[in-house]
């Protein structure tokens, strides 16, 4: 790190010795014709004019400054071959070649599309230049042939200035991200319903009292949740106390409130300008504000998961908790401080682009696949992946093949043999998936002129995702089950029998996938559609299965989900409207989930059970497609079986072109089921949702300035009230059963609430 700017002091002593020496130094010479001139810091003084070159050692004369458009002046202002849209934007005219000048990186990195991503390989105020040996290469027509004068011949002979060693070509980091705190508070999200605890569409707060109803005996179950509370702490009243000695009353509650934070990088370690490898990590990823305390461990327990350890007498109750430890998956928690994320590289080779690693994968709208790198996501799609992009830039036409490691099954991972490489342990259990794709992407540069001439500039393509399975082991247990975990492979030191816990899947799935967009001046439409069609000749997890009990499954599920946007005022003012459709199942099972009917994809429980045609039909959005804050969002995780509408407004009250802004926004969601028979009220209408939001973007930080972009300081407050329709109910015997057993206010729906305030540094 040393040894350059070492040089570069040795040149700028040789050079400025030079001048002093000398009573009229002679000027410098010009830049050769393929060499850009050295970019000078924002804080020094721009170098004097060179003179121009002499023709020959005797005569002076001009040599001729290259035609505007020829190849000698566009050459190095020309981005490499296979570069994405986004990099390098249109190079301006000049009379001397210069290098291209790097946009600045966006907040999120992904792997989006076919295209291969941009170039970048400086910071913004870096400028490329070529490498050393080719800038003392004095090869420019003209150099070299004036006359010397004696003080030139005196001075040293070098070419390359101080200044030019910040910019030539070396292995730069850039680091971006964020940092974000989000204060939240749920009210009433079990929505008034009194299910047991493993039929909920959302969980009741453990201290709120209450009396389930089991709807299969029609009969009050069980009462739940604590009788610790003083009269003034409980609503209930005196007459309610079920501990008048102590005068303790059941506790209630229908509020949880909490803060989590993420500190996210993404470190991109550029090479070259055709080389690069990126990365994602995140440090206390959504850690909740309050957990890991100084006095709390765990150690994993012998039955499954983990245990509580005792107490230390220096915090003997957690009332003398004064301070947070670091997290540690395994010793206070499920997670590690520091998790990383993604891992991959990208080469830029002349007929394409080469990325290999664990990468983002994103496409179209995120129905399907969602990178989820936005600043207030959670969920994202991940994969390892070998990947080659390829196309014709000039029409905007990209073509991509990729080679995906979906699931790999058991592996020759052995628990005491950590520095040890392991192997894939068999084959025909892997999922294996191959995935390829055809875009039409314009570059944003050429976009930005079509919409201001009002032309209309289309993008679109088409995906197709194949993936097949022979056999696999998706049992739950332990090595001595079968189940595949690790070092239970037979050469490991750990019993088990990975083979015992095969089932044959014998499952195939194609997921083609339809993307457009349409850009007209202010105006966006884009749409999404999907399907999985695929078969499976058993869908069980147990062992033991049988030729006999082979069924022809299939999967026949559909997706679409659409947007328009309208911008107006000067952008001051968006118009939106977004809507979507999954299809939903009829012929789905209630009975191992009757709280949510299928809309919610349930956990432990498999696929759901089918009561006739052996055809599974419902589809489900990833969990990032975000289109409200509390229904879809949050009690059913995410769009699965269902259909919205919503329309939207917003509006900056203040914009500065620094990138300063103050606005709001107000958006309405109306919810309905594609199947009636997979809601709990076996009807349509599940709710409707009005949300609210207030935001404020200082002016710091560098991506202020991108459109669509935030950066620096950025803050907002959202508000949203469902309000529940029959469909999240109870069926009309269910209600005169609970209300004949707890009485006539029983079973009636209550509106949900949610306040939520995100704060956050962007860079």
């Amino acid at each position: 790190m040393r040894k350059p700017c070492s040089i570069s002091l040795l040149a700028s002593s040789a050079v400025l010795i030079s001048s002093v020496a000398t009573a009229q130094p002679a000027p410098r010479p010009a830049a050769p014709p393929d060499t850009p001139p050295p970019s000078a810091k924002p804080s020094e003084a721009a170098p004097a004019e060179p003179a121009p070159p002499a023709a020959d050692r005797t005569s002076p004369a001009t040599v001729e400054a290259p035609e505007p458009g020829s190849a000698e002046e566009t050459r190095s202002a020309e981005p490499p071959d296979g570069e994405l849209e986004g990099g390098e934007a249109e190079p301006k005219e000049t009379t001397r070649p210069t290098s291209p000048t790097r946009q600045p990186v966006n907040a999120k990195p992904s792997a989006e599309g076919p295209p291969p991503s941009p170039r970048f390989a400086a910071p913004e105020n870096a400028t490329a230049v070529p490498s050393p040996m080719e800038a003392r290469s004095p090869t420019a027509e003209g150099e070299g042939k004036g006359k010397p004068s004696r003080e030139k011949a005196d001075a040293p002979d070098v070419d390359v200035f101080a200044e030019d060693w910040w910019s030539h070509a070396r292995p730069i980091l850039e680091i971006h991200g964020y940092f974000r705190t989000r204060v939240e508070m749920f009210h009433r999200f079990s929505l008034g319903r009194i299910d047991q605890p493993g039929d909920q569409l959302w969980p009741v707060p453990v201290d709120h009292r209450y009396t389930a109803f089991n709807s299969g005996d029609s009969q009050p179950s069980a009462t739940y949740g604590p009788v610790l509370c003083t009269d003034k702490e409980s609503p209930s009243g005196s007459t309610d106390s079920r501990d008048p000695e102590d005068g303790l009353y059941r506790c209630k509650n229908h509020t949880q409130m909490g803060a989590n934070i993420r500190f996210r990088l993404n470190p991109e370690l550029h090479i070259s300008d055709n080389l690069r490898v990126v990365s994602q990590i995140d440090l206390l990823d959504n850690l909740v504000l309050g957990t890991t305390p100084e006095g709390y461990a765990i150690t994993p327990d012998a039955d499954g998961g983990y245990a509580s350890v005792q107490r230390g007498g220096y915090n003997p109750i957690s009332l003398f908790d004064v301070s947070q430890t670091t997290p540690t998956s395994g010793v206070n928690g499920t997670k590690d401080s520091i998790r990383v994320k993604r891992v991959w590289a990208e080469f830029q080779t002349p007929v394409g682009e080469l990325r290999f690693g664990r990468m983002p994968s994103h496409w179209g709208l995120g129905m399907v696949e969602n990178s989820g790198d936005g600043y207030d996501d959670d969920y994202q799609t991940t994969i390892d992946r070998l990947m080659f992009v390829t196309g014709v830039k000039p029409l905007g036409l990209y073509v991509s093949g990729a080679w995906d490691f979906a699931n790999e099954g058991a592996t020759t991972e052995n628990l005491l043999d950590s520095q040890g490489q392991a192997q894939d342990a068999a084959q025909k259990d892997d999922v294996r998936q191959l995935t390829f794709s055809i875009a039409r992407r314009t570059d944003p540069d050429l976009a930005k002129q079509a919409l201001a001439k009002n032309r209309i500039v289309v993008n679109g393509g088409a995906q197709l995702v194949w993936r097949r399975q022979r056999l696999a082991n998706d049992l739950a247990g332990d090595v001595n089950d079968g189940a595949n975990v690790p070092g239970a492979y037979p050469e490991g030191l750990m019993p088990g029998d990975v083979a015992s816990g095969y089932v044959r899947r014998g499952g195939m799935l194609l997921i083609p996938d339809l993307w457009v967009q349409l850009l007209y001046k202010t105006f966006r439409f884009e749409a999404e559609g999907a399907t999985v069609q695929g078969h499976a000749d058993n869908v069980e997890t147990a062992t033991g299965t049988t030729e006999a009990d082979f069924e022809d499954w299939k999967f026949r599920a559909w997706g679409f989900a659409a947007e328009a946007e309208l911008h107006a005022l000067e952008e001051r003012l968006q118009v939106d409207f977004k809507g979507g459709w999954a299809s939903g199942d009829p012929e789905a099972s209630e009975a191992d989930r009757p709280g949510s009917g299928g809309l919610t994809p349930g956990y432990g429980d498999g696929l759901q059970d089918q009561l006739g045609d052996d055809t599974y039909s419902t589809f489900a959005f990833h969990p990032n497609c975000k289109i409200d804050l509390i229904l879809n969002r949050n009690i059913l995780s995410r769009v699965q079986g269902s259909y919205y509408l919503r329309p939207g407004v917003a509006y900056d009250f203040m914009r500065s072109p620094d990138g300063q802004r103050l606005g709001g926004g107000f958006a309405a969601i109306w919810t309905r089921a594609s199947s009636f028979v997979q809601t709990p009220g076996h009807k349509r209408d599940l709710g409707i949702e009005l949300n609210g939001r207030l935001f404020f973007q200082s002016k710091d930080g560098a991506l202020n300035d991108l459109p669509g972009s935030l950066g620096g300081f950025y803050t907002q407050l959202e508000y949203g009230v469902l309000f529940p329709l029959r469909g999240l109910g109870y069926q009309k015997r269910e209600l005169a059963s609970m209300q004949a057993a707890l009485g006539d206010e029983a079973g009636h729906l209550k509106a949900a609430q949610i306040l939520r305030w995100y704060l956050g540094v962007l860079f």
